[in-house]
């Protein structure tokens, strides 16, 4: 699904590690939340945009806990480190994640959002939707317009209402997929 965004930005941001401000007005239009930092704190959830802090064995825990593969942590850093745009939820009482997105691609024109997951007893609440829609918006911040993601068909109803579309240019994206040579 692609974020079909009619938002002129003009000119492209620099690219911050720490979003805090909103430098563009056509962005900032964008930047209300459906749920608050301050309600989110309120609860006893963090937000963080860096990997600090980050227990990668509690994050793989969440990825396996909503059905995804457990990850080799080594692995999971490593991707980690070639992100560039990622923000995760920390529940205060227990120092673990429990929602987590992130954002790779050429920090300019383009940008695909992976791993969007939330653990499934913080589900209902609000957290997928507070994440995606800070990440996205950290996303046009640096200028990228062209945001897409990779979505199993259960929960394309969740990404619809944050903007996101089937391409609306009919691409159809394909994936590399080697086939085994059968042995005689």
């Amino acid at each position: 699904m692609l974020l079909h965004n009619r938002i002129p930005i003009t000119p492209p941001l620099p690219l911050r590690k720490h979003i805090h401000h909103h430098r563009n007005a056509a962005v900032s239009a964008t930047a209300s939340f459906s749920v608050s930092d301050e309600s989110l704190s309120s609860r006893g959830f963090t937000f963080h945009r860096t990997i600090d802090n980050l227990n990668l064995d509690h994050l793989n825990s969440v990825f396996a806990a909503v059905g995804f593969p457990r990850r080799d942590p080594d692995k999971i850093r490593v991707a980690l480190q070639h992100t560039d745009a990622l923000l995760w939820i920390e529940y205060e009482k227990t120092k673990r994640p429990v929602a987590f997105a992130r954002a790779t691609g050429d920090g300019v024109f383009n940008a695909i959002i992976w791993d969007v997951v939330v653990d499934p007893t913080f589900q209902g609440i609000g957290l997928g939707k507070a994440v995606m829609e800070r990440l996205v918006t950290d996303l046009l911040e640096k200028g990228i317009n062209n945001i897409a993601l990779y979505s199993e068909p259960r929960v394309l109803g969740f990404y619809r209402p944050l903007g996101f579309v089937a391409d609306p240019d009919g691409i159809r994206g394909m994936v590399y997929s080697r086939k085994q040579k059968n042995k005689k």
